[in-house]
C-alpha cells in the first residue's frame, strides 16, 4: 500500500484523523493519505460504491468510517460491506463504526480533551462509570459539551483534540478498533 484513503461521514472525523494518523503512519513512510468527506451518513452510503469504483490510484487501501448513531451497528456495517463488495474493493477496504458517535472517542481520552481545550482536572473524571466505557453513552456529543462547559465545538474541537489523543490508553473500544484497522492495513494490504 502506498495510499490510504479514508471515506468519512463528516468533516470533524477528518479533523480528528489529521491529528491521529501521523502518530500511526510517520511522514517518512511514503504513504499518501487522502480524506474524502461526505455530506453526512446518507450521502456516504449513497455514494461510497461509486467513489470506490471510480478510484484509479494504484496500491490504494480504504477505511470507511461512519457514526452508529441510533442504528444497529451490524446492519450498518453489513450495508456498507455490501457496497464495498459490489465496488470490487473487498480485499483492500475496512469498515469502522464509531459507537455511537465520534465524540465517544474523545470521552474515552479526557486527558486529551483537558489538554486541547485547557480544562483543568477534566482527566480526573475518566474513572467515572460513563467515561470508562464511552461507546455506550447515548449522546456523546452532548455529554462532551456538558463536561467541557460548552467549550467543545465539533470541527474546531476535533482539530484541537486529535493531536493529543493517546493511541494506547483510550477507553473507547471503537477508537481502539479504528487504530487497529489502520495498523492492519499497513501490515497486510497489498492495494487494489
Amino acid at each position: 500500500m502506498r495510499h490510504l484513503v479514508f471515506l468519512l461521514e463528516e468533516p470533524s472525523a477528518r479533523e480528528m484523523l489529521e491529528g491521529v494518523v501521523p502518530k500511526i503512519i510517520p511522514e517518512s513512510s511514503g504513504i499518501a493519505i487522502t480524506y474524502i468527506v461526505f455530506e453526512g451518513k446518507q450521502d456516504l452510503e449513497k455514494r461510497v460504491k461509486k467513489k470506490l469504483e471510480g478510484w484509479r490510484t494504484p496500491d490504494s487501501c480504504f477505511i470507511v468510517m461512519r457514526d452508529q448513531d441510533s442504528g444497529n451497528c451490524y446492519t450498518i456495517k453489513s450495508t456498507l460491506q455490501h457496497k464495498v463488495d459490489q465496488a470490487g474493493k473487498k480485499d483492500c477496504t475496512l469498515i469502522r463504526i464509531a459507537c455511537r458517535e465520534l465524540e465517544a472517542f474523545y470521552l474515552g481520552d479526557l486527558a486529551a480533551v483537558e489538554t486541547a481545550l485547557n480544562i483543568p482536572r477534566l482527566a480526573s473524571k475518566q474513572g467515572q462509570k460513563k467515561f470508562r466505557d464511552p461507546d455506550i453513552v447515548g449522546n456523546a456529543a452532548e455529554e462532551l459539551k456538558t463536561v467541557t462547559q460548552k467549550q467543545y465545538q465539533k470541527i474546531a474541537g476535533s482539530r484541537a483534540i486529535g493531536p493529543h489523543m493517546d493511541l494506547h490508553n483510550n477507553k473507547s473500544t471503537s477508537f481502539n478498533m479504528l487504530v487497529a484497522a489502520i495498523r492492519k492495513l499497513l501490515s497486510e494490504c497489498e492495494g487494489c
